[in-house]
């Protein structure tokens, strides 16, 4: 096994670790929990981008060098270095823990997957004809920064529906607990906006990179085709702010609803033939 191989495995657990402090947090209100969960997720997305860093080293010294990208195991691993990334940028900007108890525990759940289903190679890969281009690293990374984007939107949305009716005398647990709704509902929109940008930039580099592939810019493959009904529920969503002025309940029912689209597109199609079939 590589020593990045050994590396992310750990960081597995690092953030399975953090998880646990930003939901002592969240629980107790205390300050400390979530000061040691930040610290540990810091820890954990800059271990884990010196593993990335040493994967493709390495792929380069077995003389099939490229980014580590290219299939299912990188993709995972990079999906959950994302959604740190984006959660520790957040919660520098709102200045505020409790969203950590919803949203790492996606990290540790796409490490967990990666490092420890049998399913999943972890071995680096030379890659096919068709991966053998410039536009991998902008295609990847802007289709996962909007992946990621919309899975803090469903722990958001989540949130939402746990905070229960704010107006009730006799709140419940969460709706003591957890921010309101109006600030919920407002990151989880500009999530949401943050996420369709990076897709339709995905969509786009995807399509230029089709074209220099298999010379056609759209083939209608399971992949694009689920990218495009991804794109379109989450224009639904945004049409449905800025025109029709949904908010709260109908946009967080939404938000699952569209990340029920991106597990899919990003699992589902796997099982699907198609010229995606290598991820």
């Amino acid at each position: 096994m590589m020593i990045n191989t050994v590396i992310l495995s750990w960081v597995t657990f690092v953030y399975f670790l953090s998880s646990i402090f930003y939901i002592l947090k969240l629980v107790t209100g205390k300050q400390l929990p979530g000061i040691i969960a930040t610290y540990i997720s810091l820890f954990g997305i800059i271990v884990q981008t010196i593993a990335l860093i040493l994967r493709w080293i390495e792929s380069y010294k077995l003389g099939i060098g490229h980014a580590p990208l290219s299939n299912l195991y990188e993709s995972l691993i990079f999906f959950a270095w994302v959604i740190v990334l984006l959660y520790l940028i957040i919660e520098w900007r709102i200045k505020s823990r409790k969203l950590g108890a919803f949203i790492i525990p996606f990290a540790f759940i796409a490490m967990a997957f990666a490092s420890f289903s049998p399913n999943v190679k972890s071995r680096i890969q030379p890659l096919i004809p068709a991966l053998q281009s410039n536009w991998l690293i902008s295609h990847v990374i802007s289709s996962f920064l909007g992946y990621a984007a919309f899975t803090i939107a469903f722990g958001l949305a989540l949130m939402y529906f746990l905070k229960g009716d704010e107006r009730k005398r006799k709140n419940g647990f969460f709706s003591r607990i957890l921010p309101s709704k109006d600030i919920l509902d407002e990151l989880a929109y500009q999530s949401i906006v943050m996420g369709f940008i990076f897709l339709t930039l995905g969509i786009i580099t995807g399509s230029v990179w089709a074209y220099s592939a298999w010379g056609s810019y759209w083939s209608w493959d399971p992949k694009e085709t689920w990218s495009l009904i991804t794109w379109l529920i989450y224009a639904t969503i945004l049409h449905s702010r800025f025109v029709r002025g949904w908010r709260g309940k109908r946009m967080a029912i939404l938000s699952m609803i569209g990340f029920a689209s991106v597990l899919f597109t990003y699992f589902g199609v796997n099982y699907l033939p198609g010229l995606h079939s290598y991820f």
